[in-house]
């Protein structure tokens, strides 16, 4: 088995045990960040490739469909870590797209493959996502809406990179005499 064979199913165990916590909504974001140089065990942005993207994005295509939810994929820094997703879902939730299409060496692997296999790609600054998976130490916490609720899996990397992954929840508030309706 190959290494590009191996991270396959590592995602796949990967977004299993993510379903088994967190209770999607139909239409919510899920940001992913994914530095595809870290996957092959080099320095983010160092040694990225289209065919570690084209591996990854499969799965993660599946999980959307059925679960009903968006991804958007977060771009490099080159970018301003702007986010790659359909149109449709820029259009849901009220997002204005920006001129710019991420290619390998300025958006990243990930967010280059996502725009040539969406249906109707655009690319949006930023979003408050409701979830997120972050593959190699990406930061997606700038995209996610607060307050972020860490995700423990067996799970701890996808090939060399390490993951983290994260839903959020409604902020509390109202002191000590408030009552919550906590999921």
């Amino acid at each position: 088995m190959d290494a590009h064979t191996m991270w396959q199913p590592q995602l796949e165990q990967l977004l299993s045990e993510f379903a088994t916590q967190v209770t999607f909504t139909p239409g919510q974001i899920i940001v992913i960040g994914c530095s595809t140089s870290e996957i092959v065990g080099k320095r983010i942005g160092s040694a990225g490739g289209l065919e570690v993207a084209e591996s990854l994005f499969k799965p993660l295509q599946t999980f959307a469909k059925k679960h009903e939810i968006h991804l958007a994929f977060q771009g490099c820094e080159h970018i301003n870590r702007a986010l790659t997703m359909e149109r449709q879902t820029a259009l849901a939730y009220g997002l204005e797209p920006v001129n710019v299409i991420p290619v390998q060496k300025a958006g990243g692997s990930m967010s280059a493959y996502a725009y040539t296999h969406f249906n109707d790609p655009v690319v949006v600054e930023h979003v408050q996502a409701h979830g997120g998976i972050d593959i190699g130490q990406t930061l997606i916490g700038m995209h996610m809406k607060h307050v972020a609720v860490p995700i423990r899996t067996t799970v701890k990397q996808i090939g060399e990179a390490i993951v983290t992954l994260a839903t959020t929840r409604p902020k509390l508030i109202g002191g000590e005499r408030a009552v919550y309706k906590i999921k």
